[in-house]
């Protein structure tokens, strides 16, 4: 079990699209377990590669923390495209362990159809909705560079404001080992 340390949303690989996975070896099996160990660890449902420092497209989720009735095995995504979106979209309050202690009404569509390869570089193709549709969303825009606080509104941005800049200096903690956006780590009081 490995508890890899969590990037802060201020931190370039966050911002950075990620590049493809061509190895499919022992290694990322080993780095696949431990993104599952930090993301239940950190108590989350999603968690892409870039959020551990590692800038390659790769998403797990076990959305069973959430929805204790889930039926949802533990899902690892590599390589993810979203081929299709629904136009019903829903809100749904988001977070995020990048991003500790926000929490914003985000809009999404309420389906979506993704093509991904397994960690044996077997091709998948599965439709989504609901919460698994919106988990998917969210790490796959990790994977683009792309923040969940970015597509609120302009008005909850701007009240935001001063909350963001707490957690981009580190003032705002979280129970899991974060490294700052200048390489610091910063570790759970």
């Amino acid at each position: 079990m490995a508890l890899l340390p969590i990037y802060n949303c201020y931190h370039q690989v966050l911002k950075t699209k990620t590049a493809p996975v061509t190895e499919f070896d022992a290694q990322l099996g080993k780095f696949v377990e431990d993104m599952y160990d930090t993301m239940h660890i950190a108590e989350g449902v999603g968690l892409a590669a870039n959020q551990v420092g590692v800038s390659k497209s790769i998403i797990v989720i076990d959305i069973k923390y959430f929805k204790k009735d889930s039926d949802y095995p533990p899902l690892t995504l590599i390589n993810p495209v979203i081929e299709w979106y629904s136009e019903e979209v829903s809100d749904f309050e988001e977070g995020c362990l990048s991003v500790p202690s926000l929490h914003e009404i985000v809009t999404r569509p309420e389906k979506i159809r993704v093509k991904f390869l397994d960690i044996d570089k077997k091709e998948h193709k599965m439709e989504a909705s609901d919460y698994l549709a919106r988990v998917i969303q969210h790490e796959y825009d990790h994977l683009n560079g792309i923040l969940f606080f970015e597509k609120i509104s302009a008005v909850r941005r701007t009240l935001a404001k001063n909350k963001l800049k707490k957690i981009r200096k580190g003032q705002i903690s979280a129970d899991y080992p974060m490294i700052l956006p200048d390489g610091r780590l910063l570790k759970p009081e």
